[in-house]
């Protein structure tokens, strides 16, 4: 075991959580008394380490109050930790958990460049593969339309078609410039051009006057934000999620961007929330906080139970991560727990694949389900931000609530033509 690797293990302590050395035998029938081994594949460092720090820390808190109920099916679960870096060294901790630590089932996953590579290994390993943020879509374009072993995250585009319903809900006539700043790769490309499509089906006049396109981990955005300040936007859209957020909006702030006069849409804000102060983050800004929103208003009691939980141990808020972590986790044991009591001996792997498609489970976020096409369904929160609240940050004044089945194209649809012809309602 790396030290790294051995580092994480000691951190976490020990309940539920166990080193790759740990004994195993595998489905489908094995004694009941043996625990169920989950292994979870997540960042650590870099731009997207809080992003999977979040993340392990929901399925650390659903894995102990599962393991107290008495497991799933009866067995105990062991958690088998390992980090998420590039896709080929990620795909080579995934056939290790697989092949060597005998893992039931391999949760997690941030990238949608990782998840895009793993799924393929996934299915030709037969490998349940449950991604808590990541797709296997290039582009917008699903690559895996009827996978057996993988199953998938919303899509990346619910949180950018939402910002932009949004923008013409609060805004329509109040904007033409339009700028955008997003990062260099597929999921920023996309979002901005889902954007556009969306103001134009919606009758939306506007031009672009700027478009910018920082490298992701870009931590000096100082040209960025001139070129967009020298645009003169009425409205800059950007769905920068990672470390760079922070940096962009204090770097925004200080060049005068943030006047007053120019609204921001940020669909994925949410990641760095806490991170987003009010000295440099503006009032009344669409912000997205994905499927959690941590000050929801009336939460339902494991909402609640789990933010005091986590407030209390590490002293700060979640974000919607720690949602998917806890979702996967939930379609995990609810597929188990069916197939177990459909056959009344344990499933196999097949019998729990075969549960898991169409269920529905109730996640941090709220009510969500498994498509049968193995894409997940959930609530996403948005709204308008506030400085009127207890925290030093910036948080929505006003929540928008949708399901995901409004926000992502049905199974088999081409995104573009959905949104051409689907009656999205604002």
């Amino acid at each position: 075991m790396d030290n790294k690797r051995r580092r994480l293990l000691q951190a976490l302590g020990g309940t539920g959580v166990a080193a790759a050395a740990s004994p195993f035998l595998s489905f489908p029938a094995i004694a009941q008394n043996t625990p169920l081994r989950v292994g979870i594949i997540a960042p650590k460092a870099g731009i997207a380490g809080t992003v999977g720090e979040c993340g392990l820390r929901g399925t650390l808190w659903a894995t102990e109050r599962i393991n107290a109920e008495g497991g799933i099916a009866g067995r105990k679960v062991e958690l088998v930790i390992e980090e998420e870096t590039n896709p080929k060294d990620s795909i080579e901790r995934l056939r290790k958990l697989v092949l060597q630590d005998k893992v039931d089932c391999v949760q997690g996953i941030v990238s949608s460049g990782v998840s895009l590579a793993m799924g393929a290994v996934a299915e030709e390993m037969k490998a349940t593969l449950i991604f808590w943020d990541g797709t296997t879509q290039d582009g917008v374009k699903e690559t895996m339309e009827k996978p057996r072993y993988v199953f998938r995250s919303t899509d990346n585009e619910c949180e950018a078609v939402m910002a932009s319903l949004l923008c013409v809900k609060y805004w329509k006539g109040q904007f033409t410039r339009v700028a955008g700043i997003n990062p260099d790769y597929s999921y920023g490309r996309n979002n901005f051009a889902a954007f556009q499509a969306l103001l134009k089906k919606f009758g939306v006049q506007f031009e672009v006057v700027a478009e910018q396109w920082p490298k992701v981990g870009t931590l000096d955005l100082t040209s960025h934000v001139a070129a967009l300040k020298a645009a003169k936007p009425d409205l800059v859209f950007s769905s920068l999620l990672f470390a760079d957020l922070p940096v962009f909006m204090k770097t925004a702030h200080g060049a005068g961007l943030m006047d007053g006069k120019t609204k921001f849409a940020f669909p994925a804000a949410g990641f760095q929330h806490t991170g987003l102060k009010k000295e440099f983050t503006p009032e009344g800004m669409i912000f997205g906080h994905n499927t959690l929103y941590f000050a929801k208003e009336n939460p339902s009691p494991l909402q609640k139970a789990f933010v005091d939980h986590y407030a209390d141990k590490y002293k700060d808020y979640p974000h919607w991560e720690a949602d998917r972590a806890y979702f996967a986790m939930q379609v995990y044991k609810a597929g188990v727990e069916k197939a177990q009591k459909a056959k009344n001996a344990w499933p196999s792997q097949n019998d729990i694949i075969d549960a898991m498609e169409g269920i529905e489970v109730t996640s941090l976020g709220g009510p969500g389900k498994m498509r049968k096409d193995h894409i997940a369904e959930q609530t996403f929160y948005q709204g308008l931000t506030t400085h009127k609240n207890k925290y030093d940050f910036a948080t929505l004044g006003r929540v928008d609530t949708m399901f995901s089945d409004q926000l992502q194209k049905p199974q088999g649809t081409d995104f573009w033509k959905w949104i051409e012809t689907a009656n999205i309602k604002l």
